[in-house]
């Protein structure tokens, strides 16, 4: 059998020379030829048909055929050899320049020297291969090569040429209208955005009265300034206070009238001489002359120590006065509002421009102030040509009085609200 031959370097084809073989002594084998690509193995010398003769004689025993030329082993390129310039391969020679190899040797002759042997029939020559070409690095090799590199792909086995890869396509041009239309609706929200965080802070920084949709309807209630206490002296107690058993008001008297509201006109003839009011203005404010007279001997016999007073007219034509009148101490005080002044359903002197009054019975008793006694009245029907409101407090050493009228009626709420903010003052 024949066996394939490792890769060996190319060589120049050999070609036999056609002269018989001499059996006196062996031929000797042509080198072998070095190529980089496997070349083909010599194929089998064929046996001698035995020579008949006349007479039966021995045949000779087949010639052993020559043993195969062993080739180079091939190259094992640890790295891929780079070649300065591509390696032609060598032209064949002409018959003239051929290389003559000498005949291959034979078996010795067979032990009847008398039998002639066939000559052997020469080796064919040696096909020259294409010239190797070093594969480049990381090029993988083509599907349908030969798995072992000394043995060449037949033609039939080399892979189809493939067709030129189709030219690319162009790459789709981008749609700009999506792009403008995520730009529109950005810019709209952030219009928007801007435009909401504005006026919830407009509305948080504006008054609860002043906001369409909260404001309440207004009640009638007076734009009164804050209201403060006066300061007490150093050193002196609250007019409540437990160590002060007279109940006195140390602070000036005159400013714990209460301011007059937003709007209001004041009246100068309650203003007095320095804030303090002189009796008789006090008791021209009752309309029997009869009753000033009592009244004026009774502020006597009680001690009273002076009055402060202050009063405004409104827009609306409500007129208010309010009196302060200071005792030396709160039982003399109590007294005084109490049994003098006052009774439960009605004053015991009437006012002008109200021949009788009765308990205002719709008056809040939220409004109520500790330490503070009050007893609000409001003119009976038929009314005259105006309404009148009064109150008496009771506050420690100092009684209370104010007066309310308007043409007509009298509203209910501002006179409430001046009634409970003096009677804060005062507590």
């Amino acid at each position: 059998m024949t066996e394939q031959t490792e890769p060996m370097e190319q060589t120049e084809p050999v070609e036999p020379t056609g002269h018989p073989v001499q059996t006196a002594e062996p031929a000797r084998t042509a080198e072998p030829a070095r190529t980089a690509e496997p070349v083909q193995a010599a194929e089998p010398v064929q046996a001698a048909e035995p020579v008949q003769a006349a007479e039966p004689v021995r045949t000779a025993e087949p010639v052993r055929t020559a043993e195969p030329v062993r080739t180079a082993e091939p190259v094992q390129a640890a790295e891929p050899v780079q070649a300065a310039e591509p390696v032609q391969a060598a032209e064949p020679m002409g018959t003239a320049d051929a290389v003559q190899t000498e005949p291959i040797a034979t078996l010795p002759p067979a032990a009847d020297a008398g039998v002639p042997m066939e000559p052997v029939v020469p080796m064919e020559p040696v096909v020259p291969m294409e010239p190797v070409v070093p594969a480049e690095p990381g090029v993988p090799a083509e599907p349908g090569a030969s798995a072992d590199p000394g043995v060449p792909a037949a033609p039939g086995d080399l892979p189809p040429l493939l067709p030129p890869p189709p030219p690319e396509a162009p790459a789709p041009k981008k749609d700009r209208r999506v792009l403008r239309g995520v730009l529109r609706w950005t810019a709209a929200v952030a219009v928007f955005a801007v435009a909401g965080a504005g006026t919830a802070y407009g509305i948080t920084r504006m008054e609860r009265t002043d906001v369409p949709g909260l404001r309440t309807e207004s009640d009638g209630r007076w734009d009164y300034p804050a209201i403060v206490r006066a300061p007490l002296p150093a050193g002196s107690p609250a007019p409540f206070a437990d160590v002060n058993k007279a109940g006195a008001h140390y602070a000036d008297l005159r400013r714990l009238l209460l301011p007059a509201p937003g709007g209001a006109k004041a009246d100068a003839a309650l203003r007095g001489t320095d804030g303090w009011l002189a009796t008789k203005t006090f008791l021209a404010q009752y309309s029997e002359e009869t009753d000033r007279d009592t009244i004026a001997q009774l502020l006597t016999d009680y001690g009273l120590r002076h009055i402060a007073a202050r009063g405004w007219t409104m827009p609306d034509g409500t007129r208010t006065r309010i009196y302060l009148l200071q005792f030396n101490t709160a039982a003399v005080a109590d007294e005084v509002a109490g049994t003098e002044l006052t009774e439960y359903n009605s004053p015991v002197f009437p006012v002008r421009g109200a021949a009788t009054s009765e308990r205002d019975e719709d008056f809040p008793h939220l409004a109520d102030v500790d330490d503070v006694a009050n007893s609000p009245y409001t003119e009976s029907r038929p009314y005259g040509a105006e309404q009148v409101r009064q109150a008496y407090l009771s506050a420690g050493d100092t009684i209370g009085v104010i007066v309310q009228s308007r043409k007509g009626t009298a509203p209910a709420v501002p006179f409430q609200q001046t009634v409970t903010l003096q009677s804060q003052l005062l507590g």
